[in-house]
């Protein structure tokens, strides 16, 4: 079977999971934009305990295709958010390994949301070493075939990954305190674990979704 899935900025350790279960992947580029989704956020964890990062956007009102909401750099979100990494993350083992290409990803200055999360999905992908096939809608099609899993909008912040069978938290040593923080961004496992972080979600990977 395919997954169809929507795209997520520096997406979460469950996200990793879902898409872990597929040799095919297909972004939804034609929905509309969703408020307050992983979309345009993600969490880290910090000396203060998880901290949600968020990308500003410009044209996000109203039913707009999710390939035409733009960012908005009237904000110096980029500053913002790589200082919070920065801080959380340069004692993590694996910090210099990664740091500089997701740095240069953020400060890309991409026009829309969508291809920033495209490629650090990509970079993501690739240092997890899951060789999934990646591409994208063409349409936006509101029910998919049988043999397409549609994930869209499954994932999402205000729902916890408890009520979804799909990430079934292994814990690894995190940075910040004696208490294992789960489903951060995929970031917090990179920096930690390095090339241990593959193995890491497929252990997490939960047992109940189909492929």
């Amino acid at each position: 079977m395919n997954l169809l899935i929507d795209l997520h900025y520096l997406p979460s350790l469950e996200y990793f999971c879902a898409l872990q279960q597929f040799d095919e992947i297909q972004l939804e580029k034609h929905e509309h934009f969703v408020k307050q989704s992983y979309r345009n956020r993600c969490f880290i964890n910090t000396a203060q305990g998880p901290v949600m990062l968020v990308v500003p956007l410009t044209n996000k009102h109203g039913k707009v295709p999710i390939k035409d909401v733009e960012i908005d750099y009237s904000i110096q979100w980029q500053n913002n958010h790589w200082r919070t990494i920065e801080s959380a993350y340069r004692k993590a083992p694996y910090y210099g390994y990664y740091s500089e290409d997701i740095r240069k990803i953020i400060y890309h200055n991409y026009k829309f949301i969508f291809d920033l999360n495209l490629d650090l999905l990509s970079f993501c992908l690739k240092c997890l070493q899951l060789k999934a096939r990646l591409s994208v809608s063409v349409s936006y099609q509101k029910n998919t075939e049988e043999s397409v899993s549609d994930l869209r909008s499954v994932i999402q912040p205000k729902i916890p990954h408890s009520a979804r069978p799909i990430y079934k938290p292994s814990s690894y040593t995190q940075v910040f305190g004696n208490q294992f923080v789960p489903n951060l961004s995929v970031m917090d496992l990179l920096f930690c674990e390095g090339p241990r972080a593959g193995s890491l979600i497929l252990a997490s990977q939960h047992q109940g979704l189909n492929k």
